[in-house]
């Protein structure tokens, strides 16, 4: 009989010595990771960068990234990042300031390089500024009009509304779980959510909305879920009524597959107030009056609504809260989002077991497709066939046949009569047939967790978001799915679609509907936000440093501020401590990994998330090197001069010049009292920049002294942060 006892430390007995876990393996770290919003983790998602890449500089303007490179300086290795600007000019920019540096987009046609030292970018710059300023004011009367619509606030968990949580069957991941609790605090608030949950295919977003939706019904409410096909409706219909037996709830559904009888009856049941839930689609826009207490609009795959209908889904009472989902959300909704006039939830953690789907671009091969379709159906599994047009059903079907005549194909499309177009998705569900010959009517909401390979024929006539929502019908269970996109014989596709294509096979990873959505704005641009056409405007400064201009506006116009403030993203500290600063290549072999490394070690702001990255970096990597540590402490030695209002420290083995930014002058007697306090350590220069003597020191010591003396000015020039 064995048994485990909560033993934490080892002991000695007469004839044994015991050892605990942590005795041998060493003590548990626990990293408390700071929370952030969910706008941050998009923006960090979508702002990645390669070479070849246009990138903008804060102070530069438009570049092209060409890559990592190590400059070496009289012996010593620095890490830098390789810009190309216009005429020839280049930039090495040190990989401790590369947070000014941000993704232009993908859409490179007609954009031009700035080139170093010229005013043309600060001019745009400049200007773009004021248009934001009008566009944050706007913004934010919006936001504070919505936020003075009062709303009744719901009651806190209740015994029922737990015992409907533990009836889900699967594990909720974190940010699933955290996606709920901002739902539930919005509900509880007294105050209208308008809150965004986007979350890739699959990833949980609807036990999201069962949940809210329990929430308002429990208490007396109405819900309505507006889906935009007839399959997902029915499929939806179905869940609902699953996932709530057991519970006096009454769910219905309004769609072109339920008889005119029916509807009638769920119209006037909504009415009377008999009918708690409803599943509908476009068809319950003409029920604005009908409803007799509703709380809780949810939209699902709202990137297939248009903009007037998905604002009179909101009129149709005042204080309703809307509930909005999406895996691939459109521009215009997503910048509304990121803008702060929604709320925003991401779900970006896979489920357990989930495995990335491979994806394939090829030309029609009947080989390739034999191979696919068979392979699928001897592992016990079916296949959809997706083609853009009703027209080329036919044609396909019989090429099916004679490729493939071992499969049983079923068709499904949206001429099809409710009765056919259900029998035919039911038996595809039960395995009667091999291949569902389909139009995109299947993009959303199909959940087979059997069919996992998916053909698209001529994919260059879908949207992107399209294409991934297709694509995320299979794989959805435990099994590798597979993706292939056939492109026409001899056919030369447009640029746009060329760059949706590559994005497609690209992206085959997990969580890639962020990506999706990035890739989206670079295409399409953000749309029309407010009545102002915003595209162009972020087609002057890139999306990444379009976004951190408009949050600095609305903080502007929040805090009444001047329009001559200095932002914290305006300007880095340059270090120079003549110590190699990198992370080396045999350290962390993958280009991109040590790109996104340097750009996280750029974002840190203080002390206790450096510690946790050099725990991670430990953790994942092994011990770090001494260029690496270098680096961490250079980092330190940055939030601190960033803190000060240092904007240059050069040290050396006996002395460091320090030179202040316009920002740091607002205190210049302070800084005059230290200088004067102890002249034969400071020495202020003609230049304003002082003069430290320190001690020959190596080169560890060199970095905390540096540490310490901009610690010092902290003090002066920024109390509050220099006491944390």
């Amino acid at each position: 009989l064995f048994r485990s006892l909560p033993i934490n430390a080892g002991f000695r007995a007469a004839d044994m010595c015991l050892f605990s876990e942590q005795e041998v393996l060493g003590e548990r770290v626990i990293r408390t990771s700071k929370k952030r919003k969910a706008s941050e983790v998009f923006m960090m998602e979508a702002s990645a960068f390669e070479p070849g890449e246009l990138i903008v500089h804060r102070e530069h303007g438009i570049g092209k990234f060409d890559g990592l490179v190590d400059v070496e300086v009289s012996g010593i290795r620095h890490a830098c990042l390789k810009l190309s600007y216009a005429g020839g000019d280049r930039l090495f920019l040190p990989v401790e300031n590369i947070e000014l540096i941000s993704r232009f987009g993908s859409e490179h046609e007609h954009v031009e390089l700035d080139r170093l030292g010229s005013i043309a970018w600060q001019k745009r710059k400049s200007a773009l500024k004021k248009k934001l300023k009008m566009a944050a004011d706007a913004l934010l009367k919006t936001a504070a009009k919505r936020a003075m619509i009062n709303a009744p606030a719901m009651e806190k968990e209740t015994t029922d509304y737990q015992r409907f949580c533990d009836k889900f069957p699967y594990t909720e991941t974190d940010d699933q779980l955290r996606a709920i609790e901002e739902v539930e605090s919005d509900l509880h608030s007294g105050r209208v959510m308008d809150r965004l949950v986007c979350g890739d295919v699959g990833f949980g977003k609807t036990e999201v909305a069962m949940r809210a939706a329990f929430t308002m019904v429990e208490q007396g409410y109405q819900v309505t879920m507006v889906v935009p096909t007839t399959l997902l409706a029915r499929q939806h219909y179905q869940n609902f009524c699953e996932r709530f037996e057991g519970f006096p709830v009454r769910i219905a559904q309004l769609s072109r597959m339920v008889s005119s009888k029916d509807a009638a009856s769920t119209r006037a049941a909504l009415a009377d107030g008999s009918v708690d839930i409803v599943i509908a689609t476009h068809a319950i826009l003409s029920q604005k009056d009908g409803f007799k207490k509703l709380g809780l609009v949810i939209i699902d795959e709202e990137q297939h609504f248009g903009v007037k209908q998905k604002e009179q889904l909101k009129t149709f009472k005042e204080n309703v809260h809307v509930l909005t989902l999406s895996a691939t959300p459109i521009p215009r909704t997503l910048q509304l989002a990121l803008s702060g006039i929604r709320e925003l939830s991401l779900i970006t953690t896979p489920p357990l077991d989930r495995l990335a789907i491979r994806s394939v671009v090829m030309p029609f091969d009947a080989v390739m497709i034999r191979d696919a379709i068979l392979r699928e159906k001897h592992r016990g599994g079916r296949t959809f066939y997706v083609t853009p047009r009703i027209g080329y059903m036919n044609d396909i079907s019989q090429k099916l046949k004679e490729i493939v005549p071992e499969a049983s194909i079923a068709q499904a499309h949206g001429q099809m009569t409710p009765a056919k177009l259900d029998a035919a998705m039911n038996d595809f569900c039960d395995g009667k047939f091999d291949v569902l010959l389909s139009t995109a009517i299947i993009e959303s909401g199909i959940d087979i967790a059997s069919a996992n390979t998916m053909i698209i024929d001529h994919p260059h006539l879908f949207g992107l978001s399209q294409l991934y929502q297709l694509r995320g019908r299979v794989g959805r269970g435990k099994v590798r799915a597979h993706a292939y996109f056939i492109l026409p014989a001899a056919r030369t596709l447009t640029g746009n679609a060329t760059r949706r294509l590559e994005v497609m096979q690209k992206l085959d990873h997990l969580g890639a509907g962020f990506s999706v959505a990035s890739h989206d704005m670079d295409i399409r641009g953000f749309g029309n936000v407010l009545g102002e056409e915003q595209s162009g405007h972020i087609r002057e400064v890139g999306i990444e440093l379009y976004q951190a201009m408009l949050e600095e506006a609305m903080q502007e116009m929040r805090e009444k501020r001047g329009h001559d403030s200095v932002h914290a993203h305006d300007w880095s500290p340059q270090i120079s401590i003549s110590m190699p600063v990198l992370i080396p290549e045999d350290y962390v072999e993958d280009l991109g990994l040590r790109l996104s490394l340097y750009r996280r070690a750029g974002a840190l702001e203080d002390d206790a998330q450096t510690d946790d990255f050099i725990i991670e970096l430990t953790d994942r990597f092994g011990a770090l090197p001494s260029e690496v540590q270098f680096l961490m402490e250079v980092m330190r030695v940055k939030q601190w001069c960033k803190k000060a209002g240092i904007a240059k420290l050069d040290a050396g083995d006996k002395a460091m010049v320090v030179s202040f930014h316009p920002s740091a002058l607002s205190n210049a007697e302070a800084l005059v009292g230290l200088i004067a306090s102890a002249p034969g350590r400071y020495k202020l220069r003609p230049d304003q920049s002082v003069l430290i003597n320190v001690p020959s020191q190596p080169n560890g010591t060199r970095l905390s002294l540096c540490i310490e003396e901009a610690r010092r000015f902290a003090a002066l020039t920024a109390p509050d942060q220099a006491a944390a």
